[in-house]
């Protein structure tokens, strides 16, 4: 599997929001809806994207902007211009918003309503904010048309959309050799170490040695720890102790299973040994972290 798909694979939207706004200069919005993962283009003029932390990010017509973190951003036409609006999950619309004028900045932006339904390695793959060209993001136009039409089945489509526009995103990303994607995404188009990686991925809770890895992968041991370490930037066995853990943090997220039955699904013998690495990897443990899910249910 390569790394887009890897890293997409049980990412689903459901219950997309977009709104598509007219706007005059100067103009800001504070956008708070709280969504952890945002999209923006800008159909008409451009906007800048002014993180709370992080110098702001130009993004021009056309190009599409994913947006990670729940912390509010702005967007303005200007970096210094003061926000006039904050942006809530309620003031997200169909159709659009504001009275189109030829020429007027038109501003689209979407977002994923539910954590739940985003791997954490993909939130924690991504940087703050990934801007796409225009050139490279074929998806606009067609979703500028379906969120101004109210057609059969359109939340589905909208759905599938901001899928396919998050798909389109991270390809443009990791195909250009200048962007910051994490090691073990390039390292997947090695031939010895994608495979170990690809091994490590489809079955975590095997009890993986370094050995058996590389003979697994048809290199000596000395060689795979070798050349995983330099590719991936840790070696084989700390890799796939912070893949485990990532892969419980998302079953914790996304399923009702006790802390037990995670623990042996990504390779731990029971409970307290998962409790006791994720508490020491991402200090807290696991049912703490099963409660930021909205909804969640306590199981132990």
């Amino acid at each position: 599997m390569d790394a887009v798909s890897d890293l997409l694979a049980d990412v689903r939207a459901r219950g997309a929001v977009f709104r598509q706004t007219v706007i005059d200069p100067p103009w800001a919005l504070r956008m708070a809806s709280g969504a952890p993962l945002a999209l923006a283009t800008m159909l008409h003029g451009h906007a800048w994207i002014v993180p709370d932390q992080g110098a702001p990010v130009l993004v021009g017509a056309g190009d599409v902007a994913v947006i990670r973190g729940d912390a509010p951003f702005v967007l303005a036409d200007d970096p210094a211009t003061a926000p006039s609006r904050v942006v809530t999950r309620d003031d997200y619309c169909p159709g659009v918003c504001g009275n189109p004028v030829d020429g007027a900045p038109v501003l689209l932006s979407g977002a994923f309503e539910r954590r739940g339904d985003l791997s954490e390695r993909l939130l924690h793959a991504l940087p703050p904010v990934l801007v796409v060209p225009a050139a490279r993001s074929p998806l606009t136009g067609v979703l500028a048309d379906e969120v101004t039409r109210d057609r059969p089945g359109q939340q589905l489509v909208l759905d599938r959309l901001l899928d396919l526009m998050l798909v389109s995103a991270l390809r443009g990303w990791l195909a250009n050799p200048d962007t910051t994607a994490p090691a073990w995404c390039r390292a997947l188009d090695d031939p010895i170490i994608g495979t170990a990686l690809r091994l490590l991925h489809d079955s975590p809770a095997h009890p993986w040695t370094v050995a058996t890895l590389a003979a697994k992968s048809g290199v000596s041991r000395a060689t795979l720890a070798r050349r995983f370490t330099t590719l991936v930037g840790d070696p084989p066995m700390t890799y796939l102790t912070h893949w485990r853990l990532a892969l419980a943090a998302d079953l914790l997220h996304q399923t009702n299973d006790t802390v037990a039955t995670i623990a042996r699904k990504v390779g731990y013998a029971n409970a307290f040994a998962l409790s006791v690495a994720f508490t020491r990897l991402h200090g807290i443990r696991p049912t703490d972290h099963r409660r930021t899910r909205p909804g969640a249910v306590d199981q132990v």
